[in-house]
């Protein structure tokens, strides 16, 4: 399974949008889209699969924008389900993981850190020190933060409408981890 996690300095950052961005740009791969989140949201489940696409959350969205299938895992705790959702993704070809915390378990091919300009949640610090690619709306933000100097920087006015240049590098980590995957 390629994984493709997207976390963010904080809340409201632009995150889901990249997420639902990048399902629309790179359609024609099977996604599974996976929201990780300490919220309860009600769900019968600790991982629990969306079905319908549309309306206002996540996995809703992830959905609509054409993914295959929408997890929302619910890990209010210190501990994520992780057999759970190891099972949930059995046969999973392509999944992009929206969650900082996932970090501290899994090592993806790709991690994309969305900055935006309120002060950034502890788990932060492990996402960026991951990154492969830093999104920002203003490149000033790039001034406050420690980057990796390894990690490519897009700067987008709005995340759900990824650039060309972003939808090509993302296929080139696609294609370069050797599954042998043809666009």
């Amino acid at each position: 399974m390629f994984t493709v996690v997207i976390g963010g300095s904080g809340r409201g950052v632009g995150k889901t949008a990249l997420a639902c961005g990048l399902l629309r740009a790179l359609s024609d791969l099977n996604w599974t889209a996976i929201k990780i989140t300490r919220h309860d949201h009600g769900v019968p489940a600790p991982v629990w699969e969306a079905t319908t696409a549309g309306g206002q959350n996540d996995t809703a969205r992830y959905l609509e924008a054409g993914a295959r299938r929408a997890l929302l895992v619910t890990a209010p705790g210190a501990d994520l389900p992780l057999g759970e959702l190891d099972a949930a993704c059995d046969g999973v070809e392509f999944a992009l993981i929206e969650s900082n915390r996932i970090l501290e378990v899994l090592l993806p091919d790709v991690c994309l850190a969305v900055v935006g300009d309120a002060d950034a949640k502890p788990s932060f610090g492990t996402l960026l020190q991951r990154a492969d690619a830093i999104v920002v709306r203003d490149r000033a933000v790039l001034e406050r933060i420690h980057r990796p100097a390894a990690a490519c920087v897009f700067c987008l006015q709005d995340c759900g409408c990824p650039p060309p240049e972003l939808v090509a590098w993302l296929r080139g980590r696609l294609s370069a981890d050797g599954q042998g995957i043809a666009f």
